[in-house]
């Protein structure tokens, strides 16, 4: 049950935007057609541009089974601190309930902790009851009200 982490390649892209369609919220808010969505494109374009993000393949036995998204970002609160901002965290339907969420929680946090992050944080929606258990299970503490405005 051992997971490979490795950044995405565009080759991967195809496949990770699937894979974030690939639930019921997912559903509604992604666009999995090929040839994919230019923004898409764009998007994993200025991620791998920017040194404080890391778009995360998880693969086991050479398998996508699933991704996630860390970007790291300085504060001036909590004396000048940098934080770890996990997002985007999918495990494949047919890899679920076999422990590589919390694998993957564990390399991330690591990943923070490689960078001098004092806190790590993350948003869930919440219509993912399951998640919110997940994270609390991790040790992650409801501590904020978050918002949101679309634009």
């Amino acid at each position: 049950m051992e997971l490979k982490y490795r950044s995405a390649d565009f080759e991967d892209l195809e496949s990770l935007v699937a894979l974030l369609s690939n639930d019921p919220l997912g559903n509604k808010r992604e666009d999995a057609s090929v040839p994919l969505n230019r923004a898409y494109i764009e998007a994993f374009e200025a991620i791998v541009r920017d040194s404080n993000n890391d778009l995360v393949v998880v693969e086991q036995d050479n398998v996508l089974v699933g991704m996630l998204q860390i970007t790291f970002i300085p504060y001036l609160t909590h004396i000048g601190s940098w934080r770890c901002l996990i997002e985007g965290v999918r495990i494949h339907s047919d890899y679920r309930g076999q422990g590589f969420g919390e694998q993957m929680f564990t390399h991330a946090i690591e990943q923070a902790k490689s960078r001098g992050c004092k806190i790590v944080q993350l948003t869930s929606d919440k219509q993912r009851p399951d998640a919110i258990r997940f994270y609390e299970r991790l040790g992650f503490k409801a501590t904020h009200e978050g918002f949101k405005l679309a634009l």
